[in-house]
């Protein structure tokens, strides 16, 4: 078993998105699914990093052709249980080989870059998607962000200096993740690194959380009126520049051209 199966063995990764705050990250992110769903006629969609089938699972329900590719077993299995009309495949991000060039309109790619935690690795993950996908497709991109890491663990938690001594943080407290780390954490210049070298073209970027996780108590005591004008705010301020960065994460819409 490695590393990411012993954490998902623990962590119910199946009721993440149904706490508030991950109710806003995913409203805001099938918000945009949808919108780029849209453009194509029965569009061909697949998950890869699909968990236990947050994303996958609805999309199928909505009638549309999908699959998903999963990394850890247990998250599979849990998949697969819920009974969806879902093409499923254990796989890792960083080598689709039971998939076919240029096979699908929309490319999901919402989990696997928070684990890889060396630029190889990253951009192999990065170019498998892009493979995958037909030209005119578009690929979601989720990234785990490197201010959020520093003000939870880092302040929050009171780990900061260790990790300035073991030389986890840089002197410009950007996260230096190792190669057993379990996260790597990014900033937007990391980013635009990332689909440069992969060459593909930004459509949109924006942020499916903001300050959401950081205010967890806060959302948890609105009423459902209150709870859903919070998640119709965080939409409407998704994309604004000046906001880009400071949730947890980030997603990068890219374009194969």
């Amino acid at each position: 078993m490695n590393k990411l199966e012993r954490y998902y063995e623990k962590f119910d990764e199946s009721k993440r998105l149904s706490r508030r705050h991950g109710e806003v990250e995913f409203f805001v992110t099938n918000f945009f699914i949808q919108k780029y769903l849209k453009m194509f006629d029965n569009p061909k969609i697949v998950d890869i990093g699909a968990g236990t089938g947050a994303y996958s699972v609805e999309l199928s329900k909505s009638g549309y052709d999908t699959t998903a590719v999963e990394f850890v077993s247990s998250n599979l299995e849990k998949l697969r249980k819920q009974r969806a009309n879902i093409k499923t495949f254990l796989g890792d991000a960083r080598n689709l080989d039971m998939l076919k060039d240029d096979s699908f309109d929309i490319t999901l790619l919402l989990g696997p870059m928070y684990h890889q935690t060396n630029l190889q690795d990253k951009l192999k993950a990065l170019n498998e998607a892009k493979r995958v996908t037909k030209n005119g497709g578009y690929i979601f991109v989720a990234y785990y962000m490197n201010e959020y890491g520093i003000l939870t663990n880092g302040f929050k938690n009171k780990n900061i200096l260790q990790a300035i001594v073991e030389k986890r943080v840089d002197k410009n407290f950007h996260i230096l993740s190792k190669e057993d780390d379990l996260y790597s954490f990014e900033r937007l210049e990391d980013i635009d690194y990332y689909k440069n070298q992969v060459g593909l073209t930004r459509e949109t970027i924006f942020s499916p959380d903001g300050a959401s996780d950081y205010m967890r108590d806060s959302l948890n005591k609105l009423t459902e009126e209150e709870f859903e004008l919070f998640k119709k705010y965080q939409l409407s301020i998704c994309e604004r520049p000046e906001l880009l960065g400071a949730g947890s994460h980030l997603v990068d819409v890219l374009k194969k051209c």
